[in-house]
């Protein structure tokens, strides 16, 4: 069978002798049943090498005096598109090499040549050229779904739409009622990554782990492989791999760190039979993804009837624990509050909530407490929709509770370095002086905080540590002492006392009068004089 295989002619362009003579002679050429078919050292002449030779593989350096690679490739490729091109590139043309990419090349190779890399690129590309191949003689076969049906079928199923597609039914392949399972690939940090990528780069990033996922699941004997939603990709796998789900789900995750540097988190389904069963299988791995949120790092993660079953229906906020929290803050209590953050932790895994449930209660709690840190007139670095922003892109609980305690911890750190010792005391002997100087007027606490900078809250908390009385208490205890000294050395009648100590009604000034000294003003004159 080996003898009667048809060679793949490849032609390689290359302004530089020396490269072309080299790769002519460090490539195994025959041994991968490949023939040069011809060598030119520009774009013109390639580009009628090409016409003379029709061959299904052009090996080119990417910038070459006159037409360059990528105007060759567009020339080439509108007449074949079927050709593949490898470029060859510097270290300085990553721009030409992605918008190689973009315009249809197989890859690309850095300068200094890796002939062990290229050799494998070739084997690839010769594989895609097969395969290519294969499905050309068998385009016209209705056993053959098109590729964008057949996922388009799938994503259907897998959405739960069945019905707008029972006319699709005959494209429906047996595989699936043989027993299959299903494998949901997402890449951790999507959010933050969707947020630092251009368009370009996310199209160049996806098609990228695309490639890869495609070309591993064929090697594996998987039964297909698809991008579903952004950043999140579904392979089927027959079900006699499914002793397998964990040594696929960690090659799979190896192969694409090793080539893209990204991580990501692979969900396997229990097995299922037939189309109808693609929804309930796509369920399972999403599920089995939960585990990712809690456990704060990558891996391959197996749906069980018992993790599923310990999904809370509804989530429960946690009105006490929010109580808590806004008294720590009140108080600037820091070390509790981190304690709070690390058993509200506890909480929610205990819970076993989905991402979304703990999600919303977090994010409910974050506003809650921003607003009080805002209410007390403290430092905030961050804006609420920035923190939220950043909340939302975490993809672990363990990271999304961090950044709490790292921002309100911080927050509550510089609040009390900006209130040393002795600016507290400042701050409130002032506000004690205003209050003795202003006791006789319609004193408010809020005219009183004014002066002082604060926060209503933050001012009574601090008044409260420096004189042992709330605000009123105090105020009181200064009217009712002007009173006494009132009383003792003049002969202003008692009711004529009550307005001059800020006390409107007679009758009430007597009742607080009696109620700290124990005596009723005029008692009090009696026993003074």
């Amino acid at each position: 069978m080996g003898s009667t295989e048809e060679k793949y002619r490849v032609i390689l362009v290359d302004d530089e002798p020396i490269i072309l003579r080299s790769l002519k002679a460090a490539i195994p050429w025959d041994d991968l049943h490949l023939e040069i078919a011809g060598e030119a050292r520009n774009g013109e002449q390639a580009l009628q090498l090409v016409r003379d030779t029709e061959p299904h593989m052009i090996i080119s350096d990417i910038r070459m005096p006159g037409k360059d690679g990528i105007s060759l490739m567009k020339e080439v490729l509108a007449e074949n598109s079927q050709r593949l091109f490898i470029f060859i590139s510097g270290y300085g043309e990553f721009e030409y090499a992605r918008e190689a990419l973009r315009e249809g090349a197989f890859d690309y190779l850095l300068k200094p040549i890796d002939h062990d890399e290229l050799i494998g690129m070739i084997m690839r590309a010769k594989k895609h050229l097969s395969k290519q191949q294969e499905n050309d003689k068998l385009l016209h076969s209705v056993q053959v779904l098109s590729l964008l049906a057949r996922e388009r079928l799938f994503a259907e199923f897998i959405e739960g739409n069945q019905s707008p597609l029972q006319h699709m039914r005959w494209l429906e392949n047996s595989e699936l009622e043989q027993g299959y399972f299903m494998a949901v690939v997402q890449l951790d940090h999507y959010v933050k990554l969707n947020e630092q990528w251009s368009i370009d780069e996310k199209r160049l990033w996806l098609f990228a782990i695309r490639n890869i996922v495609s070309e591993w699941s064929l090697n594996q004997g998987g039964l297909t492989a698809f991008p579903f939603h952004s950043g999140e990709w579904v392979v089927l796998f027959p079900d006699k791999l499914s002793d397998r789900k964990i040594s696929l789900g960690n090659d799979l995750i190896g192969r694409i760190k090793a080539n893209t540097k990204l991580s990501c988190s692979t969900g396997f389904s229990q097995n299922m039979i037939g189309i109808d069963q693609l929804n309930e299988a796509y369920q399972n791995a999403a599920q089995a993804l939960y585990q990712r949120f809690y456990s704060g790092q990558e891996g391959v993660y197996v749906f069980s009837e018992s993790a599923a079953t310990a999904i809370a229906s509804e989530a429960k906020y946690p009105k006490q624990l929010e109580e808590s929290l806004l008294e720590c803050v009140r108080k600037l209590d820091r070390q509790q509050m981190l304690d709070l953050f690390d058993e509200m932790k506890g909480d929610l895994e205990n819970q076993a909530l989905t991402k979304e449930q703990a999600e919303r209660i977090i994010v409910e709690l974050t506003i809650v407490l921003y607003r009080q840190f805002e209410g007390m007139n403290l430092m905030l670095e961050w804006s609420l929709e920035g923190l939220l922003q950043e909340i939302n892109s975490l993809p672990t609980l363990s990271e999304m509770i961090a950044v709490l305690k790292d921002c309100f911890g911080q927050w509550m750190l510089q609040s009390k370095e900006n209130y040393s010792r002795g600016d507290v005391q400042a701050v409130i002997a002032k506000a004690t002086s205003y209050i003795t100087h202003n006791y006789h007027k319609d004193l408010s606490i809020e005219e009183v905080c004014d002066l002082a900078e604060l926060s209503i809250s933050h001012f009574c908390l601090l008044f409260k540590q420096e004189t042992g009385y709330t605000f009123l208490e105090y105020l009181t205890q200064c009217r009712i002492e002007k009173a006494k000294f009132i009383l003792q050395n003049t002969n202003v009648k008692v009711y004529q006392v009550a307005p001059l100590v800020g006390y409107q009604d007679p009758r009430y000034f007597s009742q607080v009068f009696k109620k700290l000294t124990g005596k009723t003003p005029s008692e009090y004159r009696e026993e003074a004089g």
